[in-house]
């Protein structure tokens, strides 16, 4: 990953967004922000969705991301909370096809494990892992913030790994040995 890369991670909700910036020199991520849009005031679902939209535009609009990494909505019971949710989920993407930041979507299940190895993990064992690798303290009322810096680490994780990288291209282990002559022993 080049350095100065900027990633903003979001963690949707029409209820409480939860957002992150990381940037990246030396392949190493470091916080910039670290927030939450709480909505729990606002009545009307509409004016909800604008205000998703607008925060995000000013986060893109004032860190200059070069992606955005978004938690894609779970399946759950309840169709109008997913509704709810995929509308917010929308709003944040439209923001950044706005701006024209390139988006990528990972499963919450993914995102869990790219951070602890587990998929199933707590808010709380994911708040404790971030602690721990960027070496900040997060407080419990940080929690759906967690989430949206989980989703860009995710993002890191997966553009700064080579196996990943060349499991998704066609090559397999050829292009990874061609992309990675560094690593072949002997070289």
């Amino acid at each position: 990953m080049k350095d100065n890369t900027v990633i903003l991670g979001i963690d949707p909700g029409s209820t409480i967004m939860g957002y992150a910036l990381i940037s990246i020199s030396a392949n190493t991520p470091r916080l910039i922000v670290l927030g939450s849009l709480d909505q729990r005031k606002v009545k009307d679902h509409f004016e909800k969705i604008a205000r998703i939209f607008d925060r995000t535009l000013a986060l893109i609009d004032e860190y200059k991301p070069s992606a955005l990494a978004i938690e894609s909505p779970f399946y759950g019971n309840n169709v109008q909370s997913m509704l709810k949710l995929g509308r917010a989920q929308g709003a944040a993407i439209s923001a950044a096809l706005h701006r024209c930041v390139p988006i990528y979507e990972y499963a919450p299940r993914k995102i869990k494990q790219s951070i602890t190895g587990y998929g199933n993990a707590s808010k709380e064992q994911i708040a404790r892992f971030l602690q721990q690798i960027l070496r900040i303290d997060l407080k419990p009322e940080t929690l759906d913030a967690t989430d949206g810096l989980a989703a860009a680490m995710c993002h890191f994780y997966q553009e700064s790994n080579p196996v990943s990288k060349s499991a998704k291209s066609k090559g397999g282990w050829e292009d990874f040995i061609k992309n990675n002559p560094k690593r072949i022993s002997g070289k």
